[in-house]
């Protein structure tokens, strides 16, 4: 016998004493959170958040290149020459530019994801912060080839895919259930802070007349990439890798860690047993190919399609249409310093994600999500009007005098979309993706919906600058439709995961509960569900 199946018989022949003594599992675990302070989730939470530290690297990517299409050095370095010997960048260079990373992003997401379920998900972290590396160099380095800022961006896409699906399953793996919406969305928190410093940088340099203006927002991806590789060195592995590589004991040292206990607590056994079992039930039913994805039970294809679906509705929000194009977008509406006004939407963007990690716990994700799509399309409705019928006189969109109130009340209505998004939809959709798929098909499933996430973006952030200027503010009509259909879409599709342990939402999917139902269903008994998979059959052990 091997050493890991030995330590995983000690471990499992450790926890049926404990059965057979009358412990419940899931009173162990009940009473041992139930005696826990706030304060003892301070090392979880901080771990956890080295971790979501991922999404301020995708962040500060959104923050800082819509300042640099704007940049005077930027655009004499890499812009064309017009009629009037004026350098300005094109909507095709523009579009690469900004959408080529969204392309990357999905690529990363699809290939190299699978890095943190061969090797764990600390190095995949780590290996997805040296490919940033390399694609930063690559952009910093250029002098005057346009592409080889398209080429640098691609390549540090493919570590942002990366870690968009690493980070948030990472998460959803070691934290514990009460808490693991809110740490989860500690990821879209990070990305909001990355967008908010990016606006701030590109604001801080905008004034200086060389390079330095984007070379220094640049330089500065250096430290966010040593910062993350850093911080892995301090989490612990996820303790639900850990068990399907059959390192056992590891896990345990992992679970223990997370919860500042001692490893032969009764807790850490609970635990450990209730990751075997959902471990061992996925052995069960099969490998982890690629086609279990469209024929894996239960429901594997069900929740495929749910996360495809929810994601692109992410990106259909509207939601880039604002990051990406801000400081234009204010331009148009004649604003003297759209930099400005863009740390503004920056910072309302931060201070809502706040109200995300609060909401997903308490309102659920189902709720959280209605409330988003109710708001953000009354929001997106009332921009839509104003731009296409009030802002410019007479509606000419090629006039360069707007209508300052006008334009006042749009920035208002945008920081009220941008509230209903960042407090719902940004943080609540990677919650979701992270807990509906079973271990054995995590990265793939997320992977796969993250990247029809990053392919809206790609599209929507490439042809964006061509609708506008055809059809100007009459382009956020198509988002306010979206908003209508993901309103829809979440009632009849979503599961309330509020609450579940990642093992009983496989569960829950397993017995086709109806989404508007899903609420108030009850899960089987940590013990019940244990014993469900023939890991841990009570006819093993005997009386006392």
């Amino acid at each position: 016998m091997s050493n890991s199946e030995q330590n995983s018989s000690n471990t499992s022949s450790s926890i049926l004493e404990a059965d057979a003594k009358g412990d419940d599992l899931q009173q162990i675990i009940d009473e041992t959170l139930a005696k826990k302070s706030y304060k003892e989730y301070i090392l979880i939470s901080c771990l956890c958040f080295l971790v979501a530290f991922g999404g301020f690297v995708f962040g500060y990517d959104t923050g800082t290149i819509s300042g640099f299409v704007n940049m005077t050095d930027f655009l004499e370095r890499f812009g064309q020459i017009n009629g009037s010997g004026e350098r300005y960048l094109s909507n095709v260079r523009t579009g690469l530019i900004i959408s080529i990373f969204n392309v990357g992003c999905c690529i990363g997401g699809l290939v190299f994801a699978k890095v943190g379920d061969m090797y764990g998900r600390r190095i995949g972290l780590m290996f997805s912060m040296a490919i940033y590396v390399v694609g930063i160099i690559v952009q910093i380095s250029a002098q005057h080839a346009w592409y080889q800022i398209m080429i640098g961006r691609a390549i540090t896409g493919l570590a942002v895919g990366t870690v968009s699906v690493i980070s948030p399953m990472f998460i959803s793996e070691s934290a514990p259930k009460a808490l693991r919406g809110t740490l989860v969305c500690c990821f879209q928190l990070c990305i909001t802070l990355g967008i908010f410093i990016g606006y701030c940088c590109t604001y801080g340099t905008k004034k200086l007349d060389n390079s330095a203006q984007w070379r220094i927002p640049l330089g500065l991806c250096f430290l966010w990439a040593i910062f993350l590789i850093c911080g892995m060195l301090f989490m612990p592995e996820s303790p639900r890798y850990l068990v399907e590589k059959n390192r056992i004991d590891d896990a345990k040292v992992s679970i223990a860690r997370s919860n500042k206990l001692n490893q032969e607590d009764p807790f850490v056994f609970a635990e450990l047993q209730l990751i075997q079992a959902g471990v061992e039930r996925e052995r069960l039913a099969g490998s982890a190919s690629w086609g279990e994805l469209f024929s894996g039970k239960p429901a594997i294809f069900k929740r495929v399609v749910t996360g495809v679906c929810l994601a692109s509705l992410q990106q259909l929000t509207g939601n880039n249409y604002f990051f990406y194009f801000a400081t234009s977008i204010f331009k148009a509406i004649g604003l003297e310093d759209s930099f400005e006004t863009s740390m503004i939407l920056g910072a309302v963007n931060f201070g809502s994600t706040f109200v995300n990690i609060y909401v997903i716990e308490k309102l659920g994700r189902r709720l959280c999500l209605l409330v988003g799509s109710a708001g953000m399309f009354v929001a997106f409705i009332i921009y839509s009007i104003l731009g296409s019928v009030n802002l410019y006189e007479n509606n000419d969109f090629d006039s360069d005098v707007t209508n300052r109130s006008t334009g006042r009340a749009m920035i208002f209505i945008t920081c009220l979309y941008i509230f209903f998004f960042a407090s719902t939809w940004a943080g609540g959709v990677y919650a979701i993706l992270s807990e509906i798929y079973p271990l054995r098909v995590r990265s793939k499933a997320m992977a796969v919906a993250i990247g029809s996430n990053w392919m809206w973006g790609f599209l929507i952030s490439f042809f964006t600058s061509f609708i506008i200027n055809a059809i100007h503010f009459y382009y956020g009509f198509v988002f306010t439709g979206c908003l209508a259909a993901s309103f829809v879409f979440v009632y009849f599709s979503i599961m309330e995961t509020k609450g579940l342990s990642l093992e009983e939402v496989d569960e829950m999917y397993s017995q086709n509960i109806l989404p508007w139902k899903s609420a108030n269903w009850i899960p089987p008994s940590a013990e019940q569900m244990a014993h469900s998979t023939g890991y841990a059959k009570p006819s093993a052990v005997e009386s006392p």
